[in-house]
């Protein structure tokens, strides 16, 4: 394969860190990685790195479980240290270990040029799809699993990928095959990371960006559902969008821990069809977008918990009308809510306004706008809370078929609670 780089040396190190850290996590013991010439670049103990393994192991290693690493031309060893808190014998211990490289190292083992289907993928993404049946079969072709629901997954990874952290482009004098090479490292981890090949289809999209066509349906996400989540939403596609979301937090930890680089992701919601992919990702797209310049790197972003920033920077007028009635949902069976809101606002959200306006009691009033923040999550009381709702309110009371919120009900007597 030719002569390895450093670049290939400070690869195979940080895989080592990788391997090690999980290792010792699982067996709960004490792991070192050698290379070739036996010192320890990698360990649950870092004190031990840059020593030779003879001068951690003074008495004697060959009571440590030996298992190789070896990726490319790069050769190492995975020692592992007898464990005194719980006997696991040595055949499952390398077997586990053996295992763990091999998910860590799948970079080794995907397709050398896997254009095909980073196109393929970018042309789904991109609303350029034909038709239906030709797609699946082109799908099935590649190898990838169209059949279940899917949403997408946006992965910014740039910072790694491309060696951004490092300075310019150029500075960083990172090859292309060193590009090719961190890419498929990032979709080894995502592909681990979620078991499943089948549930999971990812594909570099360029700039150091990957898309994730997870399988959305509640059998593939029931490991970071809640009970909460089992209230039907307004519409279909804004189902099992937390869990969703919390999966993604987890990818987002584990891809910052192997990569140790600043990492952004932006999650779409499910759409129906092959063609609901291409939705999804502007979802996901719209999200990342606006979800990094208004809180930052290193987060999980998605159109539900941008807020204001959601109503200003999504352009699709459609989106907006959909958030509108996802937010608002809860209170579609409330119309006495409804039309304390809009007394709310338009008394400037002044409490005795509202409620003199009203013919209500202050605490009843004070009753309502709890009930709104339960039922929604969305405080009337709180300037961002409630520009959001107002916002909400005026997208959706544009929309053919919904009338404002103040005609939905007649002034009341007053009451006192």
């Amino acid at each position: 394969m030719g002569s390895i780089g450093e670049f290939d040396r400070a690869e195979f190190a940080r895989i080592a860190g990788v391997v090690a850290a999980r290792s010792a996590a699982l067996l709960r013991t004490r792991v070192v990685v050698s290379d070739e010439r036996r010192v320890v670049i990698a360990s649950s103990d870092p004190r031990v790195i840059g020593h030779v393994v003879d001068d951690v192991f003074p008495n004697d290693d060959r009571m440590c479980l030996r298992v190789p690493l070896r990726l490319d031309n790069q050769a190492g060893e995975v020692l592992i240290e007898p464990s005194e808190s719980e006997a696991v014998s040595p055949r499952l211990t390398e077997a586990l270990v053996d295992l763990m490289i091999g998910q860590v190292a799948v970079v080794d083992r995907l397709p050398v040029q896997p254009e095909l289907k980073n196109r393929f993928v970018a042309n789904l993404l991109a609303g350029a799809a034909g038709d239906e049946d030709a797609v699946l079969r082109q799908a099935k072709a590649l190898g990838l699993d169209l059949g279940p629901p899917r949403a997408v997954i946006l992965i910014d990874a740039a910072n790694y990928v491309l060696g951004s952290e490092a300075g310019d482009r150029e500075e960083a004098s990172l090859l292309e095959e060193d590009v090719r090479r961190r890419t498929q490292f990032v979709i080894a981890s995502v592909v681990g990371f979620f078991k499943l090949p089948t549930d999971t289809i990812v594909a570099a999209i360029g700039e150091g960006e990957l898309a994730v066509l997870k399988a959305s349906n509640t059998r593939n996400l029931a490991t970071w559902a809640k009970e909460e989540d089992q209230t039907t939403p307004a519409s279909p596609s804004w189902a099992n969008l937390s869990a969703l979301q919390r999966a993604s937090g987890a990818l987002l930890a584990r891809l910052r821990a192997d990569t140790g680089a600043t990492i952004s992701i932006g999650v779409g919601r499910y759409h129906p069809g092959i063609k609901g992919l291409a939705s999804s990702y502007q979802d996901a797209r719209a999200a990342l977008s606006i979800g990094r310049r208004m809180r930052g790197e290193n987060r999980v972003h998605g159109l539900d918990g941008l807020g204001i920033g959601a109503f200003v920077g999504v352009t699709d007028e459609r989106t907006k009308a959909d958030l509108a009635t996802h937010l608002l949902s809860p209170l579609d069976h409330e119309p006495g809510l409804l039309s304390t809101l809009d007394a709310f606002f338009a008394a400037d959200c002044s409490p005795s306004v509202t409620a003199c306006g009203l013919g209500i009691h202050r605490n009843t009033l004070a009753h309502r706008l709890d009930k709104v923040a339960s039922m929604t999550g969305l405080d009337p009381r709180r300037f961002d809370d409630a520009v959001q709702i107002r916002l909400a309110l005026v997208v959706r009371s544009l929309e053919p078929g919904h009338a404002a919120a103040g005609t939905q009900s007649p002034r009341e007597e007053p009451r006192v609670h």
